[in-house]
């Protein structure tokens, strides 16, 4: 998915300086408790499928449509996990652009499609537990929300 006409007009003012911006994730879970995590393909790093919040968008209803868009699944949304920020949420991208994300974490259900990456954004993806999670090459901010996440559907999913 192309740069949104948002952000490409802040970017023709800022440049690749620091942006802060806001947005959602969703933690999807399946019955067994397994998490499905997406491989970016801008970094290559595995994490928990999101992106941007859109101006005047909810974050539920953003975190909704980047499944969507990314995965080609319908997604329910269970409950909000955390808010998180700090240092393990800036990237800085190949293009030179830096980031500061805010991120709104959603524990999620898929309620339709099975899930297909968009070979853009997302290049590859699979559902693993938590140990299998520990094994792979993450964002810096997974090793941070997954646990919260991990507890959070262990505590709800069964509600």
């Amino acid at each position: 998915m192309p740069m949104s006409p948002f952000l490409a007009r802040l970017r023709e003012k800022v440049g690749g300086e620091l942006l802060m911006l806001p947005s959602a994730s969703g933690f999807v879970f399946d019955g067994a408790g397994r998490l499905l995590v997406a491989r970016h393909g801008d970094v290559g790093v595995w994490a928990a499928p999101g992106g941007g919040i859109d101006p005047d968008e909810r974050p539920q209803d953003a975190v909704v449509r980047e499944l969507r868009e990314e995965l080609g699944i319908e997604i329910e949304v269970r409950g909000l996990i955390g808010v998180y920020g700090g240092p393990e949420f800036r990237v800085h991208y190949p293009n030179g652009h830096q980031v500061g994300y805010v991120n709104a974490g959603y524990a999620c259900v898929i309620v339709s499609g099975d899930p297909e990456p968009d070979g853009d954004e997302i290049t590859d993806c699979r559902w693993v537990g938590e140990e299998e999670l520990a094994g792979l090459h993450t964002t810096d901010w997974m090793p941070l929300v997954a646990p919260e996440a991990f507890a959070w559907w262990r505590e709800h999913a069964r509600r």
